[in-house]
């Protein structure tokens, strides 16, 4: 079956990880706010904001046959949501705030099915143990990678990999925000084989 697969990302990191699988997909970001409910837990938040990006694609692309992927990671140190930074300052301080300690990222995603309306939609925890950061480490990191865009400040599929001691989780493209394993399954529970 050949329908049109679409990313409903902004990422170019979650686009070069579906790249690497051979299938043809457009990408369109989804523009959406990601600001969490009250008392709403990480995954529940990764969850609603994968959906959420994948039908507002959905709406905005009004693409035929259309499957919408949508994805969104949400880190979480002791029990608090860690989101982008603002800034230098602000990736500094959550930098030192996760220094020698555990942090989860919780990776949603969502596959929309536009002609049926419905979707399919998973979280999967990866946790990433930090070393303990200097300043000075944290600087030099930030001034050579500048992962503002980046969940917590951790570009891992770059220098802040040096950030970290200990990685566990069941699929390693978790870490970078598009869980494969799951999205795999996703794709064929949708008529779509990768091989």
């Amino acid at each position: 079956m050949n329908r049109p697969i679409v990313l409903a990302s902004s990422s170019p990191w979650r686009r070069e990880i579906l790249e690497r699988t051979g299938l043809a997909f457009s990408v369109h970001a989804p523009g959406i706010d990601e600001s969490p409910r009250p008392g709403e837990t990480a995954p529940a938040l990764a969850r609603r904001l994968s959906v959420a990006k994948a039908k507002a694609v959905a709406e905005a692309a009004a693409r035929a046959g259309a499957l919408i992927i949508g994805c969104d990671q949400v880190a979480e140190h002791r029990g608090q949501l860690i989101g982008k930074p603002d800034d230098h300052d602000h990736a500094v301080r959550q930098l030192q705030q996760v220094s020698g300690s555990v942090v989860t990222l919780h990776s949603g995603v969502a596959l929309y099915d536009a002609d049926a309306a419905t979707v399919q939609a998973a979280v999967e925890p990866f946790v990433v143990e930090f070393r303990p950061l200097t300043r000075a480490l944290i600087e030099r990191y930030l001034r050579a990678e500048r992962p503002y865009q980046c969940c917590g400040s951790l570009k891992a599929e770059g220098l802040g990999i040096a950030l970290l001691k200990r990685l566990h989780g069941d699929d390693p493209n978790a870490l970078i925000g598009l869980p494969m394993i799951r999205l795999v399954d996703m794709l064929n529970n949708a008529g779509v084989e990768l091989v």
